[in-house]
C-alpha cells in the first residue's frame, strides 16, 4: 500500500528518517504548510528563534557541538536573506547544515511576487550546494541528497528552496535508504604510498611541528591524532578552529597559532624543518604574509585534507595527502606500530630546548596588579572553575581571542566560534544550539558589549525554552578589536569605535526574566563566577566591566610574518 503525503508532510517525515531532533526556525507565509505538518508530530522539535540569522547560527552550533547535521527553517524573501549571514558563517567553517527555505509558489517565481527573492542565486557563493525543488516527486530524494552532501567530504551548508505549492502538492512517499551522485564522489581513502612517504619524512625530522586545523575536529579524529602526536613526541600547535583537536593542557601543545597565537607556536611554525598540516588550510590569519612564510630552505610540508582544492592553494606543499583525516592518522599509527622509531632523538631534544626558550618569554603575561578587571583574568578564572569541561561559545573580537588563549580545551567540540567569517552576533544563538544539543553540559557564552547587541533578542528564546546559559559580557565600552587596531595602526584615532550609549545589561537581562549581575571589582570576579555557575536552572548574564585599554597580545600585524609579532610590554 502506497502512502500519499503532502510535500510538507514529506519534509517532516524525511527529517525524522534522518534522525533530526531539533529544527531552529521562524515561520512565514511560504512555509506555513511545513509548520502545520510540524505541529502534527512530536519527533522533531522546533525551536522558535527571534531572528532568522539566529536560526542559522543555532543550527550551526548544534552541529559543531554534537557532530550531527544542524537544520534550520526559514520563510521566503527576508526570511532567507536574514539567514544568509549564518549560512555564510557555516560555509566558511565547513559546518554541516541543511537549510530549508520557503519560496513563493512556482507560477509566481520571477514575477517579483510578495516576499520573493532569488534564494538559490543569493546563496550560491556561500553554500556547498543548493536546490530549487519545483516537483513534489523530487522532494524526498532532494532532501536525502542535501544531508549526504552536507556531511560527507568537506562538510558544509546545503540549502533546499521549496515553493509553497510544492509543499501543498501530494506524492507517494518513498525515502531512499542510500544515495549516490555521479557528479560527487569525495575521496575518503588516501593513497597509502603518500602516507608512507610522509612517515619516512617525519621520522627523519629534526625540527618537526604538527599543525592542527578544524578538519581534525570535523572528522572526529582528535583522539587518534593525540595518540599519534604523543607517540612521536612532537610539538603541536592548533589554529583557532583546531582548538580541542589536541589537549591544550598537554606539555606537547605550544598553544594557539597565528595572528594572536603564542610566541612559541609561531616561531616553531616558521623555523621547523618538517611541518605536518592536518585538516588546516594555511589561511591568512594563521600564516601571516605568505611570502614571509616560505621559511627555511630545508623545510618540507606534508598536508592532509579531505578537500583537494585546499592543498597547495596558498602554500606549495611537498607531500599532499587527500583523504579523511581520521583514516590517514590511523594509517600513520599503523605504520608507526609496525616499524621501530627512527627519530633523531638528540636533534629532537635540542628542538624542544629551543621551543622552551621561546616559551620562557611568557607571551601571554598581562598586568595582574591592575585596579581594573583584566579580561584575561576573567577567562583564566572561568577555566579553573569549570575545569575546562564547559562548552564555550563566543562572538568575535578581543574577547574571542582571550578565550582562545586562556581557556585550555582538552577535548574537541567544546569550542564553538566563528573563525572564517568572523561573525559578531554568533555567540548567543550558538549557545542556544549548543545547549539544545548538550542539555547536560554547562554552556557559556563569552562575548563583548558590541557583539552581544547584534542578536540580543535571543534572550527571549532562552527564556521560552528555559535555557540556563551563562553569558559573560567582557564590557570595555568599545568595539575592542577595532579600538586596538586604531590605537596601534591609526594613531589612536578612535573613529566610531566608542560606545557612549550602552544599555543597562543587568536590567535588560532581568526584563527577559533572567538573572543579571554587574561586576566592577577584580576581587569580586571569582565569587561571582562561582555563584553564576551554581545557577543550574537560570540564565545568568554577567556584565563584567573590564579595563578599556586592554589589548590582545601577541599580535602579528597585517602584512607581517609570523616572526614579526608585537608582544605585551609590561609597565
Amino acid at each position: 500500500m502506497t502512502t500519499q503525503l503532502t510535500g510538507a508532510e514529506i519534509i517532516i517525515r524525511a527529517l525524522q528518517e534522518e534522525g533530526v531532533e531539533h529544527v531552529f526556525g521562524y515561520p512565514g507565509g511560504s512555509v506555513l504548510n511545513i509548520y502545520d505538518a510540524l505541529c502534527a508530530q512530536d519527533k522533531v522539535r522546533h525551536i522558535l528563534v527571534r531572528h532568522e540569522q539566529a536560526a542559522a547560527h543555532a543550527a550551526d552550533a548544534y552541529s559543531r557541538s554534537s557532530g550531527k547535521v544542524g537544520v534550520c527553517l526559514v520563510t521566503s524573501g527576508p526570511g532567507a536573506t536574514n539567514a544568509v549571514t549564518g549560512i555564510a558563517t557555516a560555509y566558511m567553517d565547513s559546518s554541516p547544515m541543511v537549510i530549508i527555505s520557503g519560496q513563493v509558489s512556482t507560477p509566481y517565481i520571477g514575477q517579483d511576487a510578495f516576499q520573493e527573492c532569488d534564494t538559490v542565486g543569493i546563496t550560491r557563493p556561500c553554500v556547498k550546494h543548493n536546490f530549487l525543488v519545483k516537483d513534489v516527486e523530487q522532494l524526498a530524494v532532494t532532501i536525502k541528497k542535501a544531508f549526504y552532501l552536507a556531511k560527507t567530504g568537506r562538510p558544509g551548508p546545503v540549502l533546499i528552496d521549496i515553493p509553497k505549492d510544492v509543499t501543498q502538492a501530494m506524492a507517494e512517499y518513498a525515502y531512499p535508504k542510500t544515495i549516490s551522485m555521479r557528479s560527487y564522489s569525495p575521496v575518503i581513502k588516501a593513497h597509502l604510498g603518500q602516507i608512507k612517504k610522509a612517515m619516512q619524512l617525519l621520522q627523519k625530522a629534526e625540527r618537526p611541528v604538527v599543525y592542527i586545523g578544524g578538519g581534525v575536529v570535523l572528522a572526529n579524529a582528535a583522539e587518534k591524532l593525540t595518540q599519534l602526536v604523543r607517540e612521536l613526541g612532537f610539538p603541536c600547535t592548533q589554529t583557532l578552529m583546531g582548538l580541542g583537536g589536541f589537549p591544550g593542557n598537554d606539555p606537547l601543545s605550544t598553544g594557539l597559532l597565528g595572528m594572536h597565537g603564542t610566541y612559541e607556536s609561531n616561531m616553531a611554525m616558521h623555523h621547523c624543518d618538517v611541518l605536518l598540516a592536518i585538516g588546516a588550510r594555511f589561511d591568512d590569519r594563521v600564516i601571516g604574509n605568505v611570502l614571509h612564510f616560505i621559511g627555511p630552505p630545508d623545510r618540507k610540508i606534508i598536508h592532509v585534507d579531505i578537500d583537494p582544492s585546499s592543498i597547495s592553494k596558498r602554500v606549495q606543499v611537498d607531500i599532499p595527502i587527500v583523504g579523511d583525516v581520521g583514516d590517514v592518522v590511523q594509517e600513520m599509527l599503523n605504520i608507526l606500530s609496525a616499524s621501530p622509531k627512527t627519530n633523531n632523538m638528540e636533534a629532537l631534544e635540542k628542538w624542544w630546548q629551543q621551543i622552551n626558550e621561546w616559551r620562557a618569554k611568557d607571551c601571554l603575561k598581562y598586568d595582574i596588579k591592575s585596579e581594573k578587571i583584566k579580561p584575561q583574568y576573567v577567562v583564566e578564572k572561568l577555566y579553573q572553575l569549570t575545569e575546562g569541561k564547559a562548552i564555550i561559545t563566543t562572538d568575535v573580537g578581543q574577547h574571542q581571542m582571550w578565550a582562545a588563549q586562556y581557556y585550555k580545551f582538552d577535548k574537541s567540540r567544546r569550542w564553538i566560534t566563528s573563525g572564517g567569517l568572523g561573525t559578531m552576533g554568533f555567540g548567543l544563538p550558538a549557545a542556544i544550539g549548543s545547549r539544545m544539543a548538550n542539555p547536560d553540559k554547562d554552556v557559556i557564552c563569552i562575548t563583548g558589549e558590541a557583539s552581544i547587541q547584534m542578536c540580543i533578542q535571543e534572550l527571549a528564546t532562552c527564556a521560552q525554552y528555559r535555557l540556563p546559559i551563562k553569558i559573560i559580557n567582557l564590557n570595555n565600552g568599545y568595539m575592542g578589536m577595532v579600538r586596538q587596531w586604531q590605537e596601534l595602526f591609526y594613531g589612536s584615532r578612535y573613529s566610531e569605535s566608542y560606545f557612549d550609549t550602552l544599555p543597562n545589561f543587568v536590567t535588560l537581562a532581568e526584563s527577559f526574566g533572567h538573572i543579571g549581575i554587574r561586576v566592577d571589582d577584580p576581587a569580586d570576579v571569582e565569587n561571582t563566577l562561582k555563584e553564576a555557575l551554581k545557577q543550574k536552572d537560570r540564565l545568568v548574564f554577567l556584565d563584567v566591566h573590564t579595563d578599556p585599554k586592554a589589548n590582545v597580545f601577541p599580535m602579528v600585524p597585517g602584512g607581517k610574518g609570523l616572526t614579526e609579532m608585537v608582544l605585551f610590554d609590561a609597565p
